[in-house]
């Protein structure tokens, strides 16, 4: 190995578990998901990602009734999602909305407490088509556990495409990526990446020393570092480095990588809370059923 093979693989962050081969279950009656990461496995290691369920693309008949999932409560952290194919629209209890289309990306924030629903567009619904989405819980530390409920639309228009000087294309959700900055605002460091690369192409992804790192991989195989990696698969990384390495296979590679300043903090997750203490559970659930989260808009 030469002195700059050397020098490159010290820097590179090492692969530390692939995920793939997950079963499929419905969240609701329109999500057809993945469970790629979960806070109690998994999302202990790549804290503040501590779920992530990928719905692979699937097509939807037209139907006369909206699917998605009906109003339900969160606190502790946020939820993001991201539109690949298909449309959903957004309610909850802070009286916000909105509907995301291809290439456009939700983040919500649940902080104190929120109720919303989730469910594919009327017009969606109406025409079907085919849908594929991302939706990545992401912690909030104790400090910022009970800020206030917000929501953040974004549209793909708003979210920064960089050309990789090597082919393809990086867009940048949250964080910085050579100068261009990402529209999500968030509470704790991290970027988040939308990588395309063309066939058979490479490029080094720089990242900062110590912090989590995952990727998602949507389409095509890619190889990760030294791995050939398959669709539908989980990558996750120690946090010693400061970069991936990515080759496209012969028909080109589509992948999230979300990479973010680790929270040290203990955890405890139960069904749609995350905080930090059981007793805190505890309270989110009362709280939820005395009806301090607000109940749908009018």
């Amino acid at each position: 190995m030469s002195d700059f093979q050397q020098v490159l693989a010290q820097s590179t962050k090492a692969i530390s578990k692939i995920v793939s081969n997950r079963p499929h279950h419905w969240v609701g009656d329109g999500f057809y998901v993945q469970g790629m990461l979960d806070y109690n496995n998994l999302g202990r290691q790549l804290n503040p990602f501590i779920m992530m369920d990928y719905a692979a693309p699937k097509h939807f008949d037209p139907h006369y009734k909206q699917r998605g999932v009906g109003f339900h409560p969160h606190r502790g952290f946020e939820t993001v999602t991201f539109a690949y194919e298909g449309e959903v629209s957004h309610r909850d209890s802070t009286g916000r909305s909105g509907t995301i289309k291809t290439g456009d990306v939700q983040w919500m924030t649940a902080g104190a407490g929120i109720q919303h629903e989730e469910m594919h567009s009327k017009e969606f619904t109406s025409k079907g088509g085919d849908f594929e989405m991302i939706q990545l819980w992401v912690n909030l530390p104790k400090a910022k556990k009970n800020v206030p409920a917000t929501y953040q639309s974004i549209t793909r228009e708003s979210i920064p495409d960089v050309s990789l000087p090597t082919g393809g294309n990086l867009r940048v959700v949250a964080g910085e990526y050579q100068g261009a900055k990402g529209p999500a605002n968030t509470h704790t460091p991290m970027n988040v990446y939308d990588i395309s690369l063309k066939p058979n192409e490479s490029v080094n992804i720089d990242l900062p020393d110590g912090w989590n790192t995952g990727i998602l991989v949507r389409k095509n195989t890619v190889k990760v570092n030294d791995r050939e990696i398959k669709p539908a698969s989980l990558v996750a990384f120690d946090r010693t480095g400061t970069s991936v390495q990515l080759t496209a296979g012969a028909n080109g590679s589509e992948m999230l990588l979300f990479s973010g300043e680790p929270i040290d903090e203990p955890m405890v997750g139960y069904g749609p809370f995350v905080m930090n203490t059981p007793e805190e559970i505890s309270t989110a659930f009362i709280d939820y059923q005395e009806g301090k989260y607000g109940g749908p808009p009018m």
